[in-house]
């Protein structure tokens, strides 16, 4: 480390004001200083690691070259402070607020209904603008990459583009874009028409929007200017406490630089060394900036290639590039067009903005998407040190990291030069991931050939693949004992069989997936080798050169093998029953209001827990987790910790006062460990950094213990679970198996999955001077229970403790019982250390710690006739519940009871068991138990489908329920409204004309498939005991007017709170604007329910409804006097005859109960129907997929904000597709979960969304039982997400049928692209399975633990 000496003054500019930091601390970031020490706040904290977009900002330079300013939206959190010398910030507050002017990106991300949870919107809105600052006008494809590298969780990102569409040049304004009629020629749909009866398609009005004034926006600061016009020279030094920055500012000064410090990392965009540092502890004492060195950032351009200076980002590399492209005949070009192929799909936006090239091509990743292109394309690195400069080649060599192919320490990659391609030779570039867009590819490949002119003769061959080995690797040696071959189906065979040989998979391989690797390295090779013989033709042709006859001929069903699937903004229309005619304008319900944080969330001003400021005397607090799964704890050692600077204090299970938890479940473990990152104790310290540097310095001992369970079917086998049996049966189910035609056996594995709410767990407990109260600001559905958790565990009355939730950023279940443990455990070390504590969890922390969706395993065994009638039908379900109870026993429950979904099946028998494993407790989540367990009733009506020769549709539709009837539970129900959805959903979605469409594609087609699936839904809302559905509201009206509610409902982003405004406003029949909202606090409304089961809105919207309706009886005489009075002159006649002006409210609650030893009851207060059609077309030589079409009907009855509701069923869908498609969690098999963060657990990405994507509501029905005969839609879309599965499915079966693959599969989801692929039996896959080998879909091969590497699928 440099000798500490005075740091030099840090300028630059944020949001117009001059920031000038004396100290500036090398190893902050952006993102913490903008949210402690600028008190920035709307930029988000979500995962640290630019993976999810929720801290993009506007960062804005003079670019050395071009002397142009260059905007650009990077992400905060991997920014360092000192790379921003002399560069302008612009963050989500500095474009608009409510209190002066708003945005347009504000405005209609927010009028466009494109904000739930509202966490992700700052992020959002800063991607939309930054690329509204570049291009005013933008095209639909800039929108798509400008929002690649942000994540949503709560929207499904179909109104977030519905609003950046609205600035698009090529945006039509018609929604139902492609049916030739536009819905603003239907006068009941145009915005006039939302008061009018009718059916709606528009869910706001875009002539009332803002216009976009490129004129008004923030002009670069001249004095920044002026700077960047005569810039500083000299070298400028930052010290902080452990690493020093350097910035020189010339050339020769960097060289120096690197001499005198040949091993510290030169640091451009921090993409690479930033994750690493912070996941992986690499630690550098000094760290080089060459930003401000134009000699970087130069481009030249000859006659035969391009040079591109190594500090060009991703993105200006994009641009040369392209630019390169437009210029260039075709066959020069080629190298070009392949590199930009992958740039457009590598990482997000953000990162292709701030990441270099020259960073890129130095870190020489396995995974990398450039070097393997760079490399077959004969690049040349063009180095530079003191002593000159000199000129390697990126091949093999340097990629293995060869010291005599690869930089000296004190030399720096200056500039890259890749030449043009010539004549005759092409280029192709491939990739899979397992999503289209911001996903590390599993295996990626750079391909070129060169022939001898006119012949299809190899002179030179190269290939290079990405993921299959601890660097890119070259195939050199199959190559060469190629060239001299001619480019046909002998070549291709052997070239097949040199590549895997050269190119062998340990069973070490990175990320595992061998077989599935295998395949795709051949499988890329077969696509090359198809586009080069279609480009072959092509000279033929413009040649006229002889004997061309002998190329190979291109069977026309092969040819579909070339084509990319292309990323296209998705298009839908969204339907809805407008209010009735005669309904009062004043009178919001059922209209589409609009959030009523929707513009807070546009402009960063929603104040969620973590952006609470700083309490006087605050300190911070981080847990210390368990790295063994089953293990006696010996000795814990904090010492070490302890003398660690700002270390305040260590928390463990013997400071806390009252009750450690359960027995079987303690808040810091004592003696024993049972999972890894089961929380042992805190660390508490002045600041947040301090507390995590010092939790790797506590040292725990332990002796592991057996046995050691992760996986369902070892816990079988150990007989280990967490609760009794739960069992259902009707009927005869063992006669009926003996009266059947044909019986079918099965099993389904469900993988989990994580909630990844875009705000982690976050709390803040604030301890007040007397009587021990405390003051609890919570991200929680639940505050009653944390306010009874604290209450134990510290052994003070509830009454002391107070909690308050303002907003919730995200929770589907993952909020309901673990913030509690977090808010107890922050409570004990705020008690011990007499301070307020604030407790953030990391992204990784929170995934690793607190469980989530359980993984299912489940058998079947159906029978049924010939004409595809099921008679018998017997499920068993394991489900893993982790290491402790939590909830499993009743999502076991809840799942048995919804197993039948949409039929009536007179056989039945149901089993349930939730087993106990050495893994994070799992719990509540979106759905709880329905999505896991209905795709194996699904399931099996595929099977009997495929058995009896039969679309499933047909067998879904023979086997649902008809009448009124009773379900397996013994509760009546009526399937008119279920059989209502279904219907239309076929007519909706053209399904029998599609699917016909589709066999006549698959027949066309041999190397992509398409498949259709339609899936009915029955879903029970709510929970199965009366006293959880009782609330409580309290409103008060001030003498003003004006009105405040409050009720036990927490606003998680399903706008419960817009909802119970609307219900105040129709009971009161005043505007919503009297109105406001404060927060959910137990100290206004106690003994609150969880805000969970889909039935918030329900119930305490009939709570608000109870209040307003006391206090509207006691203004009636009032009224009565006066009838044409205002409402103020009414509430101050009130006031004067001292009539109470505040009312508590209070719903008793839905009946509902369940007797299991007699197997009957009626658990549920109503069911929410619905029905999805998906279409997807999959590459069946790499796995991919796309989606389609996706039709959506949903039952809401009498939506009370149809734009919520939609959004709810958009969010909840995609959230499910998720579940069944990317969202894959993998632990080592030590039980470490290794999928923690955005970079390994891929949550759908706007992309993902299916190109046409229509939602309905149901024309409006009565439901007595609600309020305003609406229903609860939280839950209910998410399994509709397994329409694509099926749809997946459907096209697998269509690929095996074609192939004569007969084996039976097993269905596992998610169908990621490794499954998917190895389910489409052909000549690739055979070329590693072993004769007699059972084949599943979409199951690989069980790897042995050592050919995982450390990956194992639960």
């Amino acid at each position: 480390m440099l000798c500490p000496s005075r740091s030099d003054e840090l300028v630059f500019f944020v949001n117009g004001r001059k920031v000038i930091e004396r100290n500036a601390d090398p190893e902050m970031t952006l993102l913490p200083f903008l949210r402690k020490n600028l008190r920035l706040t709307g930029t988000k904290y979500a995962c640290g690691r630019g993976g999810c977009g929720a801290c993009t900002v506007m960062v804005s330079k003079r670019d050395p070259v071009s002397q142009e300013i260059r905007h650009f939206s990077t992400t905060a959190c991997l920014l360092p402070i000192c790379s921003l010398y002399g560069a302008a910030v612009t963050t989500v507050e500095g474009i608009g607020s409510i209190s002066t002017r708003l945005h347009p990106v504000q405005e209609r991300i927010a009028k466009s209904h494109g904000t739930q949870c509202g966490f992700c919107t700052p992020g959002m809105v800063m991607s939309m603008y930054t690329l509204l600052r570049n291009h005013p006008e933008p095209s639909e494809e800039q929108l798509m990459e400008a929002l690649q590298g942000n994540l949503c969780r709560c929207t499904g990102y179909r109104p977030i583009l519905a609003s950046g569409r609205t600035f698009c040049v090529e945006s039509n304004d018609c929604q139902q874009k492609g049916t030739g009629k536009c819905c603003l020629e239907q006068e009941e749909n145009d915005s006039s028409s939302l008061g009018r009866s009718g059916i709606c398609t528009e869910l706001f009005a875009k002539e009332e929007f803002l216009p976009l004034d490129p004129t008004q926006e923030l002009i670069f600061p001249p004095e920044l200017l002026r700077m960047a016009e005569n810039p500083e020279k000299r070298t400028l030094t930052f010290h902080g406490e452990r690493v020093t920055w350097i910035s020189p500012g010339t050339l020769k000064d960097l060289l120096e630089l690197k001499a005198k410090h040949p091993e510290a990392p030169l640091v451009l965009g921090n993409t690479s060394l930033g994750p690493a540092m912070k996941s992986q502890g690499y630690f550098h004492p000094v760290l080089l900036s060459p930003a401000r060195i134009s000699e970087l950032s130069m481009v030249s351009k000859t006659s035969d290639g391009v040079t591109i200076g190594a500090g060009c980002s991703l993105a200006q590399v994009k641009d040369v590039l392209a630019e390169r492209v437009s210029k260039l005949p075709e066959e020069k070009s080629q190298t070009y067009r392949a590199l930009l192929k992958h740039l457009k799909s590598l990482a997000g936006q953000q990162i292709r903005n701030m990441a270099s090239l020259g960073g890129h091509i130095v870190s020489r990743h396995h995974y990398s998407d450039l070097n393997p292109i760079l490399a077959v394309g004969n690049t040349t690195l063009n180095l530079l040190s003191e002593e000159g400069r000199r000129q390697i080649p990126l091949n093999e060599h340097f990629l293995a990291g060869l010291a005599s192919a690869d930089l000296k320490p004190e030399e720096i990659l200056e500039s890259v030069y890749i030449p043009h391609s010539q004549k005759w030779e092409f280029v192709s570039a491939f990739r899979q991931a397992r999503c289209q867009q911001n996903a590390l590819p599993d295996v990626n490949a750079g391909m070129r050939v060169f022939f001898k002119e006119g012949t299809d003769t190899i002179e030179d061959l190269s290939i290079a693949y990405g993921g299959v080995g601890a660097a890119t690797i070259s195939a050199h040696k199959s190559c060469q004992q190629l060239i001299g071959r001619r480019w046909n189906e002998l070549m291709l065979d052997e070239a097949c069989r040199l590549v895997l040989d050269e190119v062998s998979l340990p069973g070490s391989a990175p990320g595992g997936k061998v077989e599935f690797k295998r395949t795709l390295v051949v499988s890329f090779l077969f696509k090359f080798y198809l586009q080069v013989l279609q480009e072959l033709k092509k000279l033929v042709q413009l040649f006229s050169v002889p004997d061309s006859h002998r190329y190979p001929e291109i069977a026309e069903q092969f040819l579909s093998a070339l084509e990319d699937f292309p990323a296209t903004i998705p298009q839908g229309v969204q339907t809805y029953q407008s209010v009735d005619s005669h309904q009062p304008l004043q009178d919001p319900v059922g209209r589409p209001i609009m959030h009523l944080s929707g513009l807070k969330h546009a402009t960063g001003e929603a104040v969620f827990c973590d952006d609470i400021p700083v309490v006087d005397n605050e300190l911070s607090m981080a847990m210390v987790t368990s790295t063994r799964a089953h293990a006696k704890i010996i000795s814990i050692d904090f010492s070490e910790a302890l003398e660690m600077p700002g270390v305040v204090d260590v928390i463990t299970a013997k400071d806390i006062p009252g009750t450690n938890g359960a027995e079987d479940d303690k808040l810091l473990a004592v003696d024993e460990v049972l999972c890894v990152g089961q929380i042992i104790c805190a660390v508490v310290a002045e600041q947040d950094v301090q507390a995590k540097r010092a939790i790797e310095k506590v040292k725990i001992t332990y002796e592991d213990l057996e046995p050691v369970i992760f996986t369902i079917e070892d816990a079988i086998k150990h007989n280990s679970f967490l609760c009794p049996e739960k069992k259902l049966e009707q009927g005869n189910v063992e006669e009926a198996f003996e009266n059947i035609d044909q019986i079918v056996e099965g099993e389904v594995h469900v993988g989990g999955q994580e909630h990844f709410y875009m705000e982690t767990q976050r709390a803040l407990v604030i301890p007040k001077t007397e009587d021990k109260e405390l003051d609890i600001y919570v991200s929680t559905q639940d505050p009653a229970h944390v306010q009874k958790t604290v209450s134990s565990t510290l052994s003070i009355p509830i009454n002391r403790i107070t909690c308050h939730v303002k907003r919730v950023g995200g929770g589907f279940g993952g909020k309901v019982g673990r913030p509690a443990v977090f808010g107890a455990i922050a409570a004990v070390g705020a008690i011990k250390t007499g301070h307020p504590i604030r407790l953030v969890l990391d992204r990784e922390d929170d995934m690793l710690i607190t469980g989530g969706r359980h993984p299912l395993f489940g058998k079947y065994k159906v029978g049924f006739m010939n004409n595809g009638r099921i008679k018998a039908l017997d499920i068993e379900c394991y489900i893993n519940g982790g290491c402790t109870l939590d909830d499993s026993e009743l999502v076991t429950e809840f799942l048995i009871l919804k197993l039948e979904n949409a039929y009536k099946i007179r056989n039945l028998r149901f089993r349930g068991r939730a087993c106990m494993t050495n893994l994070p407790s799992n719990t509540a989540f979106r759905g709880f138990g329905f999505p896991q367990g209905t795709l194996v009733t699904e399931s099996c009506i595929t099977a009997v489908a495929a058995k009896c020769g039969l679309p499933p549709e047909k067998v879904r539709e023979k086997n649902m329920y008809k009448t009124i009837d009773k379900t397996i539970y013994k509760q009546a129900f009526s399937p008119e409204t279920l059989l209502r959805c279904w219907n239309e959903c076929l007519d909706k979605s053209s399904f029998h004309s599609r699917r016909m469409q589709v066999e006549e594609f698959n027949e066309k087609n041999h190397w992509k498939k398409k498949g259709i699936a339609i899936i009915p839904m029955k879903f029970s809302v709510g929970f199965a005991a009366t006293s959880y559905h009782q609330a409580a509201a309290l409103v008060h009206i001030y003498t003003d007017g004006s009105v405040l509610v409050t009720h036990g409902g927490n606003e998680l982003g399903q706008g419960i709170h817009t909802k119970m405004l609307q219900v105040a406003s129709r009971e009161l029949k005043i505007p919503m604007s009297y109105m406001h909202i404060c927060e959910t606090s137990t100290a206004t409304v106690p003994n609150t329910i969880a805000t969970a089961a889909s039935i918030g809105s329900d119930v305490n919207g009939r709570a608000v409804q109870n209040a307003c309706q006391i206090l509207l009886k006691r203004l009636e005489p009032i009224i009565k006097k006066n009838p044409e009075a205002t409402w103020e002159d009414w509430i101050e006649a009130a006031f004067e005859k001292r009539i109470s002006l505040s009312a508590t409210g209070y719903f008793r609650g839905y009946k509902a109960f369940m007797d299991w030893e007699k197997g009957e009851g009626d658990p549920f207060p109503y069911y929410v129907y619905g029905a999805a059609c998906s279409e997807v077309e999959i590459d069946c030589l790499t796995g991919a997929h796309k989606k389609i079409r996706t039709d959506i009907v949903m039952d809401a009855c009498c939506s009370l904000n149809p734009a919520i509701d939609i959004g709810q069923i958009e969010g909840a869908f995609i959230q499910g597709m998720g579940l069944y498609t990317t969202e894959e969690l993998q632990y080592s098999p030590e039980g470490v979960l290794y999928s923690r963060g955005p970079d390994e657990y891929k949550i759908p990405t706007i992309t993902d969304v299916p190109e046409e994507f229509n939602v309905s509501l149901l024309p409006p029905s009565q439901n007595p039982l609600t309020i305003y005969s609406s229903k609860g839609l939280g839950e209910s879309g998410m399994f509709l997400g397994s329409s694509v599965f099926f749809a997946i499915a459907d096209a697998v079966a269509a690929t095996r049928r074609e192939r004569d693959v007969v084996e039976d599969f097993t269905v596992r989801s998610p169908a990621t692209p490794d499954q998917v692929r190895m389910a489409c039996a052909d000549r690739f896959t055979k070329m590693f399975r072993a004769p007699g080998k059972e084949l599943q879909f979409p199951a690989l091969k069980k790897f042995t633990v050592q050919q995982k590497n450390n990956y194992c699928k639960l």
